[in-house]
């Protein structure tokens, strides 16, 4: 990673922040994407290294222009987009399909999908024109399955499914690579809340019922996430595309 340029969405959150503070020990420079500006400077506070080498951009990732923004403050500030980790997500609120306002469902989708659409096509855009790069979407392993209370999160994560493979085919004869990790059960705030939601006043309830279906036992953290995301980004993995890799412990495989 020495001298590659990494651009980070949800680059406040836990999973963004392991990835970043990887990358900088590696030798990059990192821009970090979030919604809030307060936890973006808190981050780079947070990250160790050359603060020279670490830029925060505040963009919503619904909104078209923010993106071609943080693109463009990206390749002004660095000359360039080696790698993409187009990780911003949230989880929305639990309720049954028949139960969820129609607001809330989109709003999810808008993050989740629509935010992960402009990411890929504005990022493509530059990648090509320099004749490398690789992105890596962050999927769940709600990709894979269904589950009752999660409706928006479950379709939205089917939609990077789709959209990694997607934009994998087109872009790959520009030697642009795309690619998607697929956690679960990583010791995050969004961990957190999904334990809050299913188990109000008592999140350990939730907790142990999670563990016990991990066949390693326990959850993931942080760093775990980024291990994987490091090996896609990285040269390591020039003959990778179009994939999606389980971080959860093993769950898709029970």
């Amino acid at each position: 990673m020495n001298n590659k340029i990494a651009l980070i969405t949800g680059g406040a959150g836990g999973i963004g922040q392991a990835t970043a503070q990887l990358f900088l020990d590696n030798g990059a420079k990192v821009v970090l994407v979030d919604i809030n500006q307060e936890a973006l400077n808190n981050a780079k506070n947070n990250l160790n290294g050359d603060k020279n080498n670490i830029k925060v951009v505040q963009a919503d990732v619904t909104n078209e222009e923010d993106v071609k923004n943080y693109v463009k403050e990206t390749v002004d500030a660095f000359g360039k987009i080696d790698v993409f980790f187009n990780n911003a997500g949230v989880n929305g609120p639990f309720a049954n399909i028949k139960d969820l306002e129609k607001e809330k469902f989109e709003q999810v989708m808008g993050i989740n999908v629509t935010g992960v659409f402009l990411g890929l096509k504005h990022v493509i855009k530059q990648m090509e024109t320099q004749g490398h790069g690789s992105i890596i979407n962050t999927a769940s392993n709600a990709a894979y399955i269904g589950s009752a209370g999660m409706p928006a999160y479950i379709a939205s994560k089917h939609a990077v499914a789709g959209l990694t493979k997607t934009a994998a085919l087109e872009s790959a004869e520009h030697g642009v690579r795309v690619n998607a990790v697929a956690p679960a059960a990583i010791d995050t705030q969004m961990l957190t809340d999904i334990q809050n939601n299913t188990s109000p006043g008592d999140p350990e309830t939730s907790a142990e019922a999670i563990r016990q279906g991990i066949p390693l036992g326990r959850f993931g953290a942080p760093d775990e996430v980024a291990q994987v995301v490091y090996f896609l980004a990285s040269d390591h993995s020039s003959f990778v595309t179009g994939s999606l890799y389980n971080v959860d412990g093993g769950m898709q495989a029970d």
